[in-house]
């Protein structure tokens, strides 16, 4: 028999006013108070078997991946005494305790207290610049600590909204500006526009080689079937175009470096990094797509520079720039490069 008990033996005792815990701890504690426990007893059919086997058929609506992680944060008793092995085998008779924490993945829609670089705010949206770093989405490895996070502390009405009213996203360790949609008709009519190219997006990147003064590049991406977390250049993938503009050329022991200005007219996975590889000039320090570092970066050599667009309700052209952040205006200077200069280009 199942047993289900209201709170975790383990589960700490209340604060008084003269504590204090940071609001991880406080959420952690929280949590743990609130969890639900089962407990049963090992039943002669299951004499031998793995404890991991055990907790999906006393838990069901858990992964066995997330239930071995309870093991591992001593979330489990066998006979009173915390389980440390997924593999242990269970005896006939044994009293086993489970303190069911949620996934990484319920918790991952919630609100954090993250500072945000704000461009522009009004009732409809804002424009953020997103630093180095920050993830735009939870996902596996990242469910805290995002910009969909920060936005949901900072925008009370964002969890009302898809995705918290984030309608597009930059990589992880790319730079610069981003939109951010705080009302479901401006949501809804941004990523209309996004969809249909009327959100002009600019970047500033520094690559290997020295590239034209004006290179089209129009080739279709998709995921690398080599590897799932690469995009190609393949045929039948989706269409992809980027305009890119030389403004300068260093010379290093390597060869040269150019400061480029790219303007996307399609928003793909990856799409300048994988673009300018495929035409032989990868971003400096781009691992992923064979950009060795240089100029002390330790990122891919990218920032999104220049934002565009009609505000989806009054009409009103807004434009932002951001500047060069910190790591790469060093690694202009390095480089002996001028400051960049955005030219306007028609979209």
């Amino acid at each position: 028999m199942v047993q289900v008990l209201p709170a975790s033996p383990q589960a700490p005792e209340a604060l008084g006013e003269e504590d204090w815990i940071d609001d991880g701890e406080a959420q952690a504690a929280a949590e743990l108070a609130a969890a639900e426990r089962r407990e049963a007893d090992v039943d002669g059919d299951w004499h031998g078997q793995r404890l991991d086997r055990w907790l999906v058929q006393l838990a069901p609506e858990f992964s066995r991946n997330h239930l071995q992680s309870l093991i591992e944060r001593e979330c489990v008793t066998v006979n009173g005494q915390l389980a440390r092995s997924a593999s242990r085998k269970l005896l006939a008779g044994q009293r086993v305790s489970v303190t069911l924490l949620p996934t990484e993945e319920s918790r991952a829609f919630r609100a954090e207290d993250i500072a945000l670089d704000i461009v522009f705010e009004d009732e409809h949206l804002m424009v953020v610049n997103k630093p180095v770093g920050m993830v735009v989405h939870p996902a596996a490895g990242n469910w805290s600590g995002t910009l969909m996070n920060a936005v949901l502390h900072h925008h009370k009405g964002a969890g009302s909204l898809p995705r918290a009213g984030i309608v597009h996203r930059l990589d992880k360790d790319t730079s610069g500006l981003m939109v951010v949609g705080k009302s479901l008709p401006a949501v809804t009519a941004l990523v209309r526009m996004i969809g249909a190219r009327e959100v002009h997006r600019e970047y500033l990147a520094l690559a290997h080689g020295r590239v034209a003064e004006v290179l089209n590049i129009d080739a279709p991406l998709r995921r690398d079937p080599a590897s799932r977390i690469r995009m190609a250049v393949l045929y039948g993938g989706k269409p992809a175009r980027t305009d890119v503009y030389l403004l300068a050329v260093a010379a290093v022991a390597q060869g040269s470096i150019s400061a480029l200005q790219c303007v996307l007219h399609s928003g793909r996975t990856h799409q300048i990094r994988v673009h300018l590889a495929h035409k032989g000039h990868p971003l400096v320090a781009d691992a992923l797509y064979g950009g060795a570092p240089a100029a002390e970066l330790q990122r891919q050599a990218l920032h999104a520079a220049r934002l565009s667009f009609a505000h989806p309700v009054s009409g009103q052209t807004l434009r932002f720039d951001a500047p060069l952040p910190q790591d790469l205006s060093n690694a202009w200077q390095i480089l002996g490069l001028p400051a960049p200069v955005l030219a306007d280009h028609a979209i």
